[in-house]
């Protein structure tokens, strides 16, 4: 449990620490979203669910720019959203190999305890 508790603490701090970054990029992609979604005649919804859907790489098909400045525009989300997805990716992998870290060293310093005595 003190694992877990640690990798909490430390990815929502990385996290508030990065904060302005990831604003930024969700901001410029919902942006785009809704520029798109102006250009190709969705309503605002659809646009933002469209932005966030391209920008995870998750695509589902369902709703698809059909202007070729749309399309342009939804590469540029794409790359956008995966450098966004990356860096909280590296926020959880960091958090994680500082709790394990600490958490072994704990274990190993307990064990060596209970072999010596």
């Amino acid at each position: 449990m003190e694992f877990t508790l640690l990798f909490i603490e430390l990815f929502f701090w990385i996290l508030y620490l990065i904060a302005p970054l990831i604003i930024f990029m969700f901001i410029v992609i919902m942006i785009l979203g809704q520029v798109v979604s102006n250009m190709e005649k969705w309503d605002r919804f659809d646009g933002m669910y469209w932005a966030l859907i391209t920008a995870t790489t998750v695509g589902y098909g369902d709703i698809r720019p059909l202007k070729k400045t749309s399309k342009v525009l939804s590469v540029l989300i794409a790359l956008i959203g995966m450098v966004f997805t990356g860096i909280i990716i590296s926020a959880a992998l960091n958090s994680a190999s500082i709790a394990l870290e600490k958490h072994a060293n704990e274990e190993i310093i307990e064990r060596m305890k209970v072999q010596v005595n």
